[in-house]
């Protein structure tokens, strides 16, 4: 047992301590965190204005081009893994870009854009259709209805998802690697292959990934619970 121990205690030395490799690990976790974060701000972005043109319809209840093309958007992105995605826009659209960060997370907010619109749509019809109709019967147009009765309590009811996607976003980034960008996955698997022990190295950056999903998970049921105490008021 005491030999299990002392092989333990060398390989976590080997893994995080030994020249500083705990920053290595910090760094990584920096450009994780920076690639979800501005990720998720522009697939909400992209996903809201998908949302709305996916909603949109003639007055005879055909769809829109905008609804078409919403549509096929959606289809596409959701139809094929994102590391593909990824390396389409790396290899392919932007290789002559320096900015991999960049890219990484354009590539991943066009990826998550796609789920997001599907919320913001799913979240949008959650609400009652009495609610436009008494908005219209109170002299407001249908734009202002939305925006002043229909999208305010839609908010409520996609901000608990959007909040899931981020955390599914932050774990989808350990594929960075592929465009060579030193992530926290990556910098794992540069100090497996420096101590030639990946044991250490590959748990170490699972539980850093567990830990700071687990804060994310317990502030978002914290935030769902303050939505639901505002809804029984």
């Amino acid at each position: 047992m005491q030999a299990w121990l002392e092989r333990v205690a060398e390989m976590f030395d080997a893994a995080f301590i030994s020249g500083d490799r705990w920053k290595l690990y910090l760094q990584g976790l920096g450009v994780t965190l920076q690639i979800a974060a501005f990720a998720a701000i522009l697939g909400m972005i992209i996903g809201t204005i998908l949302a709305f043109m996916k909603l949109s319809v003639r007055r005879n209840g055909k769809k829109t081009i905008l609804a078409v093309i919403a549509n096929i958007y959606i289809d596409v992105i959701r139809g094929t893994p994102s590391v593909l995605q990824l390396m389409i826009m790396w290899f392919i659209i932007f290789y002559s870009a320096k900015n991999r960060v960049a890219v990484a997370v354009l590539s991943f907010g066009i990826n998550s854009g796609a789920y997001v619109a599907e919320i913001v749509r799913a979240g949008i019809l959650a609400v009652d259709k009495g609610q436009m109709e008494a908005g219209r019967s109170l002299g407001l147009s249908r734009t202002q209805t939305m925006i002043s009765i229909i999208i305010p309590q839609a908010v409520k009811n996609v901000l608990p998802p959007i909040g899931n996607e981020f955390i599914v976003l932050l774990k989808e980034t350990a594929i960075v690697g592929y465009v060579s960008l030193t992530d926290l996955t990556r910098v794992a698997n540069q100090i497996a292959s420096r101590t030639y022990e990946p044991f250490m190295p590959l748990i170490g950056a699972a539980v850093i990934y567990f830990v700071v999903i687990k804060i994310l998970t317990i502030l978002l049921e914290r935030f769902e619970r303050r939505l639901r105490k505002s809804d029984n008021r």
